[in-house]
């Protein structure tokens, strides 16, 4: 076991040592550590070529068992960047996994404090980087959806959320209005679309149909119109000062990015500022 592992180290500071990251915050890839609750966290920044004086910013979460890196390399947020001239974070989780409540591994069972943590890494970017404060949204995967829904019912940083493959598990007693963009596939058998307990989350939760249903109450939105395209069926809610509800199902979709996800994500954030105060 010890061999293997400082094996692993040997390969982790060779990768390190040819693929040098910046701790800047200029264009290009950098790696930012902050203290938050006692513990060290680090999260990714890419900032492209020519960002505005006040940029968007796109929090990436990855899920359960992924990283920053993964999900920096894996999604096709940093091409989507370059091309629409926004920011993008990507927060490394403990244990590979982030405190939604009740999910998943290490982070939810020695309850760190990932709002905190997020919230802390949002205003460490902010200070450096001419970021719009009305165009700050959080996109997430699993158990990085689950803490998207976590932060729009105990923050109001974000404009918008995309919750991909996810629920929400926590009781969310004071939520704050917020445009949702929500992707699941019906097949989904870790976090189930129908809201039954699955491999990855254990509990009963609200389907997507229902927790889309609660946010256009927290939105005051009008009844949906439903179109269908194929494998997709997509819901749409407008809601006051400019935001909505919407619930992208896949039919026979599973755990997973769908490839559509990164661009409709990006476009719903970007026609969904946050409105005036």
């Amino acid at each position: 076991m010890w061999v293997r592992r400082i094996a692993l180290l040997v390969a982790v500071f060779v990768v390190a040592a040819c693929a040098p990251v910046s701790t800047g915050f200029g264009p290009g890839a950098s790696v930012h550590t902050i203290k938050v609750g006692g513990l060290a966290r680090d999260y990714r920044l890419y900032i492209p070529e020519g960002l505005p004086k006040a940029a968007p910013l796109v929090v990436m979460l990855h899920g359960w068992t992924g990283s920053a890196e993964q999900a920096q390399r894996q999604y096709g947020w940093n091409e989507r960047a370059d091309s629409a001239k926004f920011v993008v974070a990507y927060p490394e989780g403990v244990g590979e996994s982030w405190n939604g409540g009740g999910c998943c591994g290490q982070a939810s069972s020695e309850n760190v404090d990932d709002v905190g943590f997020i919230t802390a890494a949002v205003g460490n970017i902010t200070e450096n980087v001419g970021i719009d404060k009305a165009r700050i949204y959080a996109a997430g995967i699993s158990n990085g959806g689950i803490l998207a829904y976590k932060l729009a019912c105990n923050t109001d940083l974000f404009a918008a959320i995309g919750p991909d493959a996810a629920t929400q598990i926590e009781a969310c007693p004071a939520p704050r209005p917020t445009s949702v963009l929500h992707i699941h596939g019906t097949d989904d058998n870790l976090v189930r679309y129908d809201g039954e307990p699955g491999t990855a989350v254990p509990v009963k939760t609200l389907a997507a149909p229902e927790l889309n249903a609660f946010w256009r109450n927290v939105d005051q939105c009008q009844p949906p119109a439903t179109t269908v395209d194929g494998e997709l069926t997509t819901s749409v809610a407008t809601c006051p000062s400019g935001r909505s509800v919407e619930l992208i199902t896949v039919a026979g979709g599973g755990h997973d990015w769908p490839s559509f996800a990164t661009d409709k994500m990006w476009d719903f954030f970007a026609a969904h500022p946050a409105p005036p105060a």
